[in-house]
């Protein structure tokens, strides 16, 4: 027998960086939302005698996929076993449907599926705060598809805090033939924040940061209503984490009913909207766009596929972590539709999705055998 596991993706809803913490890492407050776009994770288990070594084999369709301990569904697997002291024969395919390295968690998603396909065969499962532990440990979005639905990333993305969730949009998710380098697009954001500070106030980065100097354990479950976005960021000297603060704060203190009106004017009525007109933005398209000006130019097509129809244009668009896919929101199916077709014309492949609030999020994890 073997699990089939939905792997989905994310989009970030906003993500500011702020200053280097003494680990090396950028300080970071992102909304992540799941996607019902995903990869398909397969695992079959076998328990073995507690004198034989675990064995872990991985397979997938994609080439520029690793198929040993590099990959983040082989780590994930193999701590697992040792947070659950047990040996077992592990069997891991990943039928791979996302872009690799595209800026949707595609990778994170694969080790959170490995471990939910892992547990069901084993007829075991780690405690929720265990399984968010060894997540952080394999990288930064590996927990938030521990919540699914609409979760505060903060540190470096791996403290996450579910959020209430938004109703579920169309989404066209546009993946170019681009490929985005994180490492250098946060050395390209270092330096554009050196160029804009006086020397006087260049920062010493060896020195923990106020916002970081106190670090937030992740946890599963944290009721939104229990911190204030701003607290949760702390009160450094960083313009951008203090804005990403301040508009989720003011958005999601907005009352609003259960469902959204396919209208676009009542705040009131589309929590999405009101978190927009707050002036969320990804920090890193101040960088990445002037390296690759056709990212820039696929977000402006997203945002208003055709200005002669502005009922057609986004509720958001942006740059999906730091790329390099790129992704629109959208009210209703027409106007998804219209911004794929715009970018079918421009020869520019994309996907046609919706965000997966989190009960959904869960509800569709498994594939039905």
């Amino acid at each position: 027998m073997s699990t089939q596991v939905r792997s989905h993706s994310k989009i970030n809803l906003g993500l500011a960086i702020g200053p280097v913490r003494p680990d090396g890492f950028h300080g970071m407050a992102t909304l992540y939302q799941t996607l019902e776009l995903h990869d398909i994770v397969t695992v079959s288990a076998t328990l073995l005698d507690s004198a034989k070594p675990s064995s872990i084999r991985l397979s997938c369709n994609h080439p520029g996929v690793p198929t040993d301990a590099r990959n983040t569904a082989w780590r994930m697997v193999e701590k697992a076993l040792a947070a659950l002291n047990i040996a077992a024969e592990i069997r891991i395919e990943i039928d791979k449907r996302l872009p690799v390295q595209g800026g949707l968690g595609a990778g994170s998603a694969n080790a959170v599926a490995a471990l939910i396909g892992l547990e069901r065969e084993l007829g075991l499962e780690l405690a929720g705060a265990e399984k968010l532990e060894l997540a952080a440990e394999i990288g930064s979005d590996v927990p938030l598809f521990l919540v699914g639905g609409a979760v505060l990333g903060l540190g470096r993305g791996e403290e996450v805090y579910p959020l209430p969730d938004f109703p579920s949009y169309e989404c066209v998710v546009a993946t170019p033939e681009v490929s985005v380098s994180t490492p250098q697009a946060f050395r390209d954001w270092d330096a554009r924040i050196r160029s804009e500070e006086p020397a006087s106030q260049v920062r010493d980065l060896g020195h923990p940061h106020p916002a970081i100097a106190r670090p937030i354990q992740a946890h599963s479950r944290l009721e939104w209503g229990t911190h204030n976005a701003a607290d949760l960021t702390g009160a450094g000297d960083s313009d951008s984490l203090r804005r990403l603060s301040r508009s989720l704060a003011a958005s999601l203190s907005i009352p609003h009913s259960s469902g959204v009106s396919p209208q676009r004017g009542d705040l009131a009525e589309n929590p999405l909207l009101a978190l927009v007109r707050t002036g969320i933005e990804n920090d890193f398209e101040s960088v990445v766009f002037p390296q690759y000006p056709l990212l820039g130019n696929i977000k402006r097509i997203l945002a208003v596929p055709d200005p002669e129809a502005p009922e057609q244009s986004a509720l958001y668009a942006a740059l999906s972590g730091s790329g390099s896919a790129v992704f629109g929101l959208y009210a209703t199916t027409e106007a998804a539709d219209a911004a794929q077709r715009h970018l079918g014309r421009m020869g520019i492949t994309s996907h046609r999705t919706r965000t997966l609030p989190r009960m959904e999020y869960w509800r569709e994890m498994i594939e039905p055998s």
